[in-house]
Order: structure tokens, then sequence, then C-alpha cells
């Protein structure tokens, strides 16, 4: 059975006629897990890129903040690496103002998940601004990382999960 067919049910709730104007749960949270199970991991990775870059969800650098702080220790390191890698490593964080100690920390390579349940969520938010900045394509990679675990992406709230399953289910 094809992953479209497992969750054709929600099809006319996100992406039916009327592009998705249905209403909508009040919590498209299990619909999203129910879908995040079904559907490519790729096809996953673009809903949630499609939230964060929509104008109807707070912006990139909040939505980083708030998934690293409803995120175990294992992804928020991943997270984090992805960060740095966007940002372009330890010596470009050292030279961001609010960051340079930040940067003195994870020095070493790629973050452990000890250090990374040493940084502040607020710390995240700027490396995340300044991830985008740099490189806008760290959205795809942090959405590609969150495609993988898509039991912390409830942490976006309602809308941003809805603006992903219209993607996901219009791309059916």
């Amino acid at each position: 059975m094809d992953w479209k067919d497992t969750i054709s049910h929600l099809y006319e709730r996100y992406a039916g006629q009327g592009g998705g104007t249905a209403a909508a749960p009040a919590d498209p949270h299990q619909d999203f897990q129910q879908v995040a199970q079904a559907a490519p991991k790729d096809v996953v990775a673009g809903g949630l890129s499609q939230a964060m870059r929509s104008d109807q969800t707070p912006p990139f650098p909040e939505i980083v903040s708030r998934l690293f702080s409803h995120s175990d220790p294992n992804q928020r390191a991943g997270l984090i690496n992805r960060l740095m890698d966007a940002i372009g490593g330890p010596q470009t964080l050292a030279s961001l103002p609010g960051l340079g100690g930040l940067a003195g920390m994870l020095r070493g390579g790629n973050v452990t998940a000890e250090q990374a349940n040493q940084i502040d969520p607020n710390q995240v938010q700027q490396m995340a601004a300044h991830a985008e900045t740099r490189n806008p394509a760290v959205v795809d990679h942090v959405s590609g990382f969150y495609a993988q675990h898509p039991q912390a992406v409830k942490a976006l709230g309602g809308m941003a999960l809805t603006i992903a399953l219209q993607h996901i289910l219009r791309r059916s």
C-alpha cells in the first residue's frame, strides 16, 4: 500500500478542494504524527520547511529555540551541530555578539548531548538567526533533521503543523 493511501482520509481536511480550507482540527498533532510515519522523510521535511518559512508562523530563530527546548539531549546536539555548520564553526561563532563564550565550550568539534544541555534556548535562537542570515538553506537542514524526529515537532504548534500538513498532502 502506498503511503498516500494510508493517509487519504486526511487529504480533504488539509489539501482537498478549496486548497485545504476545510476546518482543520483544533489539534493537528495526531494527524501530523500519522503523516510523518507514513510519508517519505523528504516529503515531511518539505512540509516542515514550508511551515518554518511561512509568514503565519513565528520567525525561524524562534521556531528553532522552541524545538530545542522540546527536544531530548541527542536531538539538541544534532540541532546545534547543524546550526554550527551553517554558521561556519566555532571560530565564526566566537566572533558573533553574545555567543563568544559558547564558542569556547563548543570548540571540540561535534557537540555532545551533555554540552547541548548546557546551552540556553536564547543562545540557540541567536545562533539560528545568524545561521539563517549566513546560510538560508539551514531552514531545510533543520527541517530534514526534525523530519527524522517528528515527536519533537509538536512544539511548533497547531498552525505550523497545519501548514506542514497542507504542503505534504498537496504533494501527494
